[in-house]
């Protein structure tokens, strides 16, 4: 990974990996791409939307970071099997994937919203599994050859908790939750590190997508009594997992608001 002095790898020491990060135009994935790369990754960065991602890789070259933007709707297996074949043959196979790229629609489930549903499956299950098929070929290469390499996948609290009305996503994020486990079984042996991360609520975009009435009031005031994590928060845990040493792998994180009980 290049030559480095005790200095930088103690303030840089991702540098020479090669970070995919999902889901960057805004929110938690926003955040990431910017803390890996002051920790010394080339953030290869992935969303739909080209000018928050240009206005993002504009601010990480300006602070003496490395970024790249990929428009790329992960939902698109071509596209994103395309990127990471770009990926591989601009920078070299990808070491590091954050996969974060989500969307939270609760409603009632006796109220039918099944083209919501469909949104929600195709996005964070289907989405999740594109990146992991694009990618884990690369993984496995760079934990064969460098010792070390990291998934990350975003799931939620949703995952182990009961909330009303979060059903569907609830049930995304458990199977984000699940795969991970088993894949860090089998890709574990493979020096490639799985690793779930669990967030309570996070002031991000994702609560801009929600219409269900009964959820906004609750998200109103969940915020009066609890301060939300940001997504700065949970960008700093990202890069200390990938930062760990290659013998330790975080299999399972729960970030949570110090006062948000569920």
């Amino acid at each position: 990974m290049g030559s480095q002095t005790g200095s930088d790898r103690m303030s840089r020491p991702l540098t020479g990996r090669v970070a995919v990060v999902t889901g960057a135009s805004s929110g938690i994935g926003e955040a990431t791409a910017e803390r890996l790369a002051e920790l010394g990754a080339t953030v290869v960065m992935m969303a739909r939307r080209a000018d928050r991602l240009d206005a993002l890789v504009e601010r990480i070259t300006k602070g003496d970071g490395s970024a790249v933007a990929m428009a790329v709707d992960v939902t698109d297996t071509m596209a994103v099997r395309e990127a990471a074949q770009r990926v591989s043959g601009e920078l070299g196979d990808a070491d590091l994937v954050f996969n974060n790229a989500g969307v939270m629609l609760p409603a009632p489930i006796e109220e039918l919203h099944i083209d919501e549903w469909r949104q929600q499956i195709d996005l964070n299950i289907g989405g999740l599994m594109n990146i992991i098929a694009a990618f884990v070929p690369q993984l496995v290469r760079c934990g064969t050859e460098r010792g070390v390499a990291d998934l990350i996948n975003t799931a939620s609290i949703t995952a182990e908790n009961i909330h009303p009305n979060f059903a569907v996503y609830s049930a995304t994020k458990a199977y984000v939750a699940h795969l991970s486990r088993n894949l860090r079984v089998e890709l574990g042996p493979k020096n490639v590190r799985v690793t779930a991360i669990e967030p309570g609520i996070v002031g991000t975009e994702l609560q801009d997508h929600v219409t269900d009435e009964g959820t906004l009031r609750w998200l109103a005031e969940t915020r009066k009594s609890v301060e939300w994590l940001t997504p700065e928060d949970v960008a700093q845990v990202v890069g200390f997992i990938a930062s760990l040493p290659p013998r330790v792998n975080l299999q399972q994180v729960t970030i949570m608001p110090t006062a948000q009980g569920n």
